[in-house]
């Protein structure tokens, strides 16, 4: 049976995986040829493509910093342990899901949303392990749409949720390529 550490490197190597800037490891797997415009989106904007998706990889203690995009993000469970996603909506509201094997792990789930707009990180719920999940954003992710948190201000904004914000509140850097 193969080790967390040799699971990770061979999902490294197989997919891909680049270091992300908000934590962890990804490799982009798809983007739609459609595009879209959002609703009442000025002409300067322009399109975007319609879906993206992703493969991205949580291991060795990294974390998804707080961060948000302008589209919904659906994430998928794929392999290794739970994880858990915790997003604040627009009115302060923390909410935490946990993803993983839904029949192994009672109490997750092999799908979940983060609507567009809400600040969002994700880690291991046992941080010795990894998760391999995708990722599919509609309309598709751009870069220029994607926004890393100033933790301290994003605390200040939800005092209440000061601790959980400052636990993933910067990116780790990422020690290794596989």
């Amino acid at each position: 049976m193969a080790t967390a550490n040799t699971a990770v490197d061979e999902l490294i190597r197989r997919f891909g995986l680049e270091p992300h800037p908000e934590g962890g490891y990804y490799s982009e797997t798809y983007r739609a040829d459609d595009l879209v415009r959002r609703d009442g989106a000025p002409a300067s904007e322009g399109t975007r493509t319609a879906s993206t998706a992703i493969y991205f990889l949580l291991a060795e203690g990294a974390y998804s910093a707080w961060h948000r995009i302008r589209s919904d993000e659906l994430w998928h469970f794929y392999a290794g342990s739970p994880l858990e996603i915790h997003s604040i909506d627009e009115r302060g509201v923390l909410s935490t899901r946990k993803l993983g094997h839904a029949l192994e792990h009672p109490g997750t789930v092999f799908q979940a949303v983060v609507p567009a707009g809400h600040w969002f990180a994700a880690r291991c719920c046992d941080p010795s392990t990894y998760a391999l999940v995708g990722c599919t954003v509609a309309p598709g992710f751009e870069f220029s749409e994607f926004e890393i948190a100033d933790a301290e201000a994003l605390a200040q904004k939800y005092p209440l949720h000061r601790a959980i914000i400052e636990l993933l509140g910067k990116p780790a850097a990422v020690a290794r390529k596989g």
